[in-house]
C-alpha cells in the first residue's frame, strides 16, 4: 500500500534527485518511483527522386518502404517535429514475501498519425512504448522483442539508424531469462501480399505466439547475441483459410575498438521475417493463386562504426541493407526487391545531458521490375535528457 508524503517533502526529494546525475526518484512506502526521459527536436530536409513522401512517419524518420519509385520528381520538403520526445516511469516495490517486483511505463508521440497535424497546434497523442513488469527471472508485458538486440543499434540521430537491416519490434510477451539465455512467447501478427500484388493484408488470425530463443554474451570487449525464432503465418478471412510456418536467425553485437570507438553489426535472415525487419518493408508471406500462403525470405544486414574525434565530438558511419526473395509470379513486379542506406553524422555533446547533431543520409529502394528511387536527407537534432 502506498503512503502519502507531505508535498514539501516530495518537492525536496525531487529537487535533490534532479540535481544529481541519476534519474529522479521518490519513495512512497514500499515503492520507489523513478522518472525521466528526454525532449528532442528533429528537423529534416528531404529530397526524393521519384515523387514526394506522403505525410506520415516516413517524413519524421527513415522508413525504407515508403521511398517513392516511378513517380515524378518534386521539390525537397522541410519538416520539423518534437514527437520523439518521451517520458518514462519506473517502479520498484518490495513485496511482503521479501522479493522485489519492478514495473516500467514509457510513452512518446512518434507514430500516432492521424491524431494531430502540422496546421495549427501540432498536437499528437501519447503512444505506449513499454509497459511491463519483471519478477524473479520473468518479464511480462510490452517491450522490445527478444529477437532484437539493442546493443547493435547505431549512435544515430534517426529514430533507428540502421533501419534497412535491423530487427525492430515492440510487442507484448512473456520472457524467461537465465544467465545469458532468454526464451519468450510473443504476440503474433501476419502481414500478407495479395496474389499478384496489392495493398497489404494484416490478418490478426494467428492461433499460437511467436517463439524466440536467444543467447546474449557481454564482456569487456563488447557483446554478441544469437537468436532464433519460429512463427505461425496465418490468414482466415474473405474465404481464405491457410497457415504456414516461418523461421529466422539473427547474429548481432558490438565490438569495442577502444574506450570511445566501437563497431556494431547485425545479420538477420529467414522466411516469414517481414514484419520484424526494415519496419515491415516486406510482408511475411504472399498468397498464391489457390489462396495458400507462401513465406517470403528476407535477409538484412548492417554495420556501424562510431568514432570520437575529441572529448565532446563524435561521429558514426552507418550502412544498412535488406534483400527480399520475391517470386514475381506471385507478388507481381511492384513489390520492393531491396533497399539500402548510408548515413554519417557529427554529434556535439555539449554537456552530459545536452546534445546537438547533424546527420546526412542517402538511401535507395528498388522494386522487382528494376525501377528504383532515391532519398537524400539532412537532419539536425537537439536533445535534452532529464
Amino acid at each position: 500500500m502506498l503512503t502519502k508524503k507531505p508535498l514539501a517533502s516530495l518537492v525536496a526529494l525531487s529537487f535533490s534527485a534532479l540535481s544529481s546525475q541519476a534519474f529522479a526518484a521518490v519513495t512512497f512506502g514500499d515503492t520507489e518511483l523513478t522518472y525521466g526521459g528526454y525532449i528532442k527536436l528533429d528537423t529534416m530536409w528531404t529530397d526524393t527522386s521519384d515523387g514526394q513522401i506522403a505525410t506520415g512517419v516516413g517524413r519524421d524518420f527513415y522508413v525504407p518502404g515508403v521511398i517513392p519509385v516511378g513517380g515524378v520528381g518534386e521539390s525537397a520538403t522541410f519538416d520539423a517535429h518534437a514527437r520523439q520526445s518521451r517520458f518514462f516511469l519506473k517502479t520498484a516495490t518490495t513485496l511482503d514475501n521479501g522479493k522485489k517486483i519492478n514495473g516500467t511505463l514509457e510513452f512518446d508521440m512518434m507514430s500516432t498519425y492521424p491524431i494531430g497535424d502540422a496546421r495549427i497546434s501540432n498536437g499528437y497523442a501519447p503512444e505506449l512504448r513499454h509497459a511491463f513488469l519483471t519478477y524473479d527471472n520473468w518479464l511480462m508485458g510490452q517491450t522490445w522483442s527478444t529477437f532484437m538486440d539493442l546493443a547493435s543499434l547505431p549512435d544515430s540521430l534517426d529514430f533507428i539508424g540502421n533501419t534497412d537491416g535491423a530487427i525492430f519490434a515492440r510487442q507484448a510477451q512473456v520472457r524467461y531469462t537465465n544467465g545469458g539465455w532468454q526464451v519468450a512467447l510473443e504476440n503474433p501478427e501476419t502481414t500478407v501480399t495479395p496474389n499478384t500484388g496489392g495493398a497489404r493484408i494484416v490478418t490478426d488470425d494467428n492461433s499460437v505466439p511467436d517463439v524466440v530463443v536467444k543467447y546474449h554474451h557481454a564482456a569487456s570487449w563488447g557483446s554478441v547475441a544469437v537468436a532464433v525464432m519460429a512463427r505461425q503465418l496465418s490468414i482466415e478471412s474473405a474465404g481464405l483459410d491457410d497457415s504456414t510456418n516461418g523461421y529466422a536467425m539473427s547474429l548481432s553485437g558490438k565490438y569495442n575498438i577502444s574506450a570511445t570507438d566501437d563497431l556494431r553489426f547485425t545479420i538477420n535472415s529467414g522466411e516469414g521475417l517481414g514484419r520484424y525487419i526494415g519496419l515491415n518493408t516486406s510482408n511475411d508471406a504472399v498468397l498464391d493463386a489457390a489462396g495458400k500462403l507462401d513465406a517470403i525470405k528476407v535477409t538484412g544486414y548492417a554495420l556501424a562504426y562510431k568514432h570520437a574525434w575529441a572529448d565532446k565530438w563524435r561521429s558514426s558511419l552507418i550502412y544498412s541493407a535488406q534483400h527480399i526473395d520475391n517470386d514475381e509470379l506471385l507478388t507481381g513486379l511492384a513489390v520492393t526487391d531491396n533497399t539500402s542506406s548510408y548515413a554519417v553524422n557529427l554529434i556535439y555533446q555539449a554537456a552530459s545531458k545536452l546534445m546537438f547533431g547533424v546527420e546526412l543520409r542517402h538511401a535507395t529502394r528498388e522494386i522487382l521490375s528494376g525501377d528504383e528511387g532515391d532519398l537524400n536527407r539532412v537532419q539536425f537534432s537537439a536533445k535534452y535528457d532529464f
